[in-house]
């Protein structure tokens, strides 16, 4: 099976996993959370704004203008500037007038796609990477104040550029302010195998520099990333040190780490920086926090420097590339299915998952199979995160008990580890006596053994109509990775958020 396919494959698998466990689990509850993640509260302002003229024949300048307030609103709460907030609503205004909205037979849809649109002009139209060098040396300067993460993100850039783009990168620990800025990004190198260069916190960072370049020519290194200070606010001092290590290097890139909790402040300190460097990309750190997420919204057409790189956790693969289609899907509650496959090829077992897929796409698929994929989900980080990124799942997210989600799951996995092999293979031999062990061996009850072999039997029919669809050629092909992202965009216009779907 094409690589590309399985993981296609993969991810219908995993859907249907996550409803199954959403069923058996119950873990869909209501309850309230001690934070949210950047731009929750704005996607639901904004599935009570679409809500308004969902259903509607037509779109009528009062049920136009009811929308447009709801949407100003939901960015405004969110923290957007509110020069950004006008200039958006005028361009959606325009563009749906412009396209014969208001006679549309399904306005809803024509909306949502003109907001969508809108909200990746704002983010930046395309991603925009690392320019690395075909010869010599690549050299990436991070700026940043105290507290954004820009250390960590040093790391896991690094890291990126390593596995993602096969790069052979050097760090260099020019923070000599704060003494462990130094060993926290050994420490960090240590852990994702990248080498870092420092001479301690000894010598002026400009010497550091300077003898890590050094360092970098004569060792072969390709790529150099360079952490330097920060202060806890911005001052002259720190501007002249960066200026400097900016007139030694001549660095390719400059990258400023923002701190997405501190909403405008960003457009601010992005401001500052890049009147004195001339920054080429921003990192925004703390997404998984309690941002409202407007700073971002708001910083690239207030700077015109794009945003690069997005981290969402602590961990050093918790850090990925920003794309703003991407983004804005996301922010609209239509899932992220690329960004989902992206992420299981890096942090999956590719071998086994296409060995799996093959077997399940031959109609194979034994209790086995289904450890094998609960185990695969659980290197993809919490369940709430990933069902986020795969359409059709992202309107449960929000209600999912991690904690809860991750014991119920480890009491499955241990029901089927109570099995023996023959029993995985045919669950259709067991009985009360070897339910009864089974139970007593996983610390379970029969009820939940029952549970899960129910889950098995469903699952297994659903694999059974997926082989038949690919024996009779309705499978995606090789190239159907960009057009299932639009198709589950054109679902969630037809079905706007905050409708109720059928599963």
């Amino acid at each position: 099976m094409d690589e590309k396919k399985a993981f296609f494959c993969f991810q219908g698998i995993q859907k249907q996993f996550c409803l199954e466990i959403i069923r058996f689990l119950g873990i869909i509850i209501k309850y309230e959370r001690g934070m949210t993640m950047a731009f929750e509260s704005l996607t639901e302002r904004l599935s009570k704004a679409f809500r308004n003229i969902t259903g509607k024949g037509k779109l009528t300048e009062k049920n136009m203008e009811d929308m447009l307030k709801e949407v100003r609103l939901a960015l405004l709460e969110a923290d957007v500037n509110y020069k950004i907030v006008k200039d958006f609503l005028e361009h959606v205004r325009i563009k749906a007038l412009g396209q014969d909205v208001y006679s549309a037979l399904n306005p809803s849809q024509m909306v949502v796609k003109i907001v969508r649109d809108e909200l990746v002009a704002l983010l930046g139209e395309k991603e925009a990477k690392i320019q690395y060098k075909e010869s010599g040396i690549t050299v990436v300067m991070m700026a940043g104040l105290q507290g954004t993460g820009k250390t960590t993100s040093c790391g896991k850039i690094a890291r990126l550029a390593k596995n993602r783009e096969n790069r052979k990168p050097l760090m260099i620990a020019a923070d000599v302010v704060r003494p462990a800025a130094v060993e926290q990004l050994k420490v960090l190198g240590n852990t994702i195998g990248v080498e870092v260069f420092d001479l301690g916190v000894e010598h002026p960072a400009l010497t550091v520099v300077r003898e890590g370049m050094k360092y970098a020519r004569a060792n072969g290194y390709d790529t150099v990333f360079i952490d330097t200070a920060g202060r806890l606010h911005i001052d002259e001092q720190l501007m002249n040190e960066l200026r400097e290590i900016k007139a030694e290097v001549k660095p390719d890139e400059i990258l400023l780490t923002v701190d997405a909790m501190t909403g405008q402040d960003i457009v601010q300190v992005a401001k500052a920086f890049h009147d004195t460097l001339q920054v080429s990309g921003l990192v925004v750190t703390k997404m998984d926090g309690d941002a409202r997420g407007g700073g971002v919204l708001s910083v690239r057409a207030m700077t015109q420097v794009p945003v690069k790189f997005v981290g969402q956790g602590e961990k050093v693969d918790e850090m990925d590339y920003f794309y703003p289609d991407r983004m804005a899907e996301r922010i609209l509650g239509m899932g992220d299915l690329l960004t989902f496959i992206e992420q299981a090829q890096e942090k999956m077992d590719m071998e086994s998952t296409q060995k799996t897929a093959e077997r399940m796409m031959q109609g194979q698929f034994t209790l086995e199979d289904m450890l094998v994929q609960y185990e695969q989900m659980a290197k993809m980080g919490p369940l709430g995160n990933m069902m986020k990124m795969i359409p059709g799942l992202n309107q449960f997210a929000g209600q999912i008990d991690e904690d809860k989600a991750g014991n119920e799951m480890k009491r499955q996995k241990a029901i089927i580890q109570s099995m023996t092999k023959e029993e995985r293979q045919d669950p259709s031999i067991l009985r009360s006596s070897r339910k009864n062990r089974i139970a007593k061996g996983s610390g379970t009850t029969v009820q939940e053994v029952n549970k899960l072999i129910n889950s098995y039997e469903k699952m297994k029919q659903m694999l059974k109509q997926m082989a038949q669809m690919q024996k009779s050629g309705r499978m995606p092909n090789v190239n159907a990775m960009k057009k299932a992202q639009k198709q589950a965009m054109q679902m969630n216009m037809r079905y706007p958020m905050g409708t109720k779907r059928r599963w």
